[in-house]
C-alpha cells in the first residue's frame, strides 16, 4: 500500500520526467502541474515543501548543462575534489561518518548462513525503502515500490539468512541521513557482500560529496584501474545500499545522467534535490 509520501513522490518525479522530456521546450509551471494533475498553486507548494527550493530554481539544478559545468570544473581525480569541497557544518560528507566491513569469505559463500537480518519499511523523500541490517551494520538498503517484491530481493541475497521485519538502532540511525539531522546522526556502519572490486568501488563513491557528480571513468582511475570503466559500471550497478553508498551521484561522460537500478527519474530527483542542499546550507 502506497504512503502519502510516496504519492506524493510519484508525483514529482513523473512532473522531473515530463520536464526531461521537454527540456528544450522550457515548460512553464502550469505546463508541468497540468501533466501531474494538480493546480499550479499546490504543485508549486508540494514541490518547495519536498525541494526546499521552487521547481525553477530546481530545474537549474538537473539540467544537463549543469551537469557539464560540474564535471568541466571538477579536478582530475575525486580526492582532489574532495579535498576542494571541504568537509565541516552541515556539508559533511559520506566518508566522514561510513565505513564498510566486508562480510568473511565464509559468510559470502554460504548466502548468509547464521546472518541474523533484521529488516522494516521507512519513507524516504524519494519513496518508501527497505532497510536492512545485521548485527555489524546495514547490509541492504532499496527502494520499495513494491513492499513483498523487495523482501524477495533481499532474501535472494541472503537465502540461508534468518529475517526479522524489526526496526532496529542500527537502521534507526541511518535513516536520519534522510532527514540531514545530522546531529543525531553516528557513524554509520555497512556489513557488505561483494568481492574486493566491488568493495573498493563502492569505497569510492562514498568519497563523492553530495550535491557533486563523477563518471565511471573517474571512478576507475580513483581505484587505479583506469581502463575498467566497464567494470566498474558493473559494480556501480550492483550496489546493494541505495543512496548511502551514492551510485546516483555518477553519471556519463557526456553529461547525461543515465539509467539507474530503481529508475532514472527517481536519480534526477535526488541529484537535484542534493545539489539544492548542498547549494542552500
Amino acid at each position: 500500500m502506497e504512503t502519502q509520501n510516496t504519492l506524493d513522490f510519484n508525483r514529482i518525479a513523473d512532473a522531473i520526467g515530463y520536464i526531461q522530456d521537454n527540456f528544450k521546450q522550457q515548460p512553464n509551471l502550469d505546463e508541468i502541474a497540468e501533466k501531474v494533475h494538480l493546480s499550479p498553486f499546490h504543485f508549486q507548494r508540494m514541490f518547495t515543501e519536498w525541494a526546499g527550493v521552487s521547481p525553477k530554481k530546481f530545474l537549474q539544478y538537473i539540467s544537463i548543462e549543469h551537469a557539464k559545468k560540474l564535471l568541466k570544473e571538477e579536478k582530475a581525480t575525486l580526492s582532489q575534489t574532495s579535498h576542494e569541497t571541504g568537509f565541516s557544518g552541515t556539508s559533511r560528507l559520506h566518508d566522514l561518518f561510513m565505513n564498510i566491513e566486508g562480510m568473511t569469505p565464509a559468510e559470502y559463500k554460504n548466502g548468509g548462513k547464521n546472518l541474523s537480518i533484521n529488516y522494516s519499511f521507512a519513507e524516504s523523500p524519494f519513496g518508501n525503502i527497505l532497510v536492512a541490517s545485521t548485527s555489524k551494520g546495514i547490509c541492504h538498503l532499496m527502494f520499495a515500490d513494491e513492499e513483498e517484491m523487495a523482501f524477495e530481493v533481499l532474501r535472494s541475497q541472503f537465502p540461508n539468512a534468518t529475517f526479522h521485519q524489526k526496526l532496529d538502532l542500527i537502521q534507526q540511525n541511518a535513516l536520519f541521513i534522510f532527514t540531514h539531522d545530522w546531529e543525531k546522526l553516528s557513524q554509520i556502519k555497512l556489513h557488505l557482500k561483494g568481492t574486493e572490486f566491488q568493495l573498493k568501488v563502492w569505497e569510492t563513491l562514498m568519497k563523492i560529496p553530495s550535491g557533486k557528480l563523477s563518471t565511471y571513468g573517474q571512478i576507475a582511475r580513483k581505484i587505479d584501474r583506469p581502463k575498467a570503466s566497464r567494470a566498474v559500471g558493473t559494480a556501480i550497478g550492483d550496489n546493494p545500499v541505495a543512496y548511502l553508498i551514492p551510485c546516483h551521484r555518477v553519471i556519463q561522460s557526456t553529461g547525461t545522467f543515465g539509467q539507474y537500478h530503481w529508475g532514472s527519474n527517481r536519480k534526477t530527483a535526488m541529484i537535484g534535490w542534493e545539489m539544492a542542499h548542498s547549494h542552500s546550507n
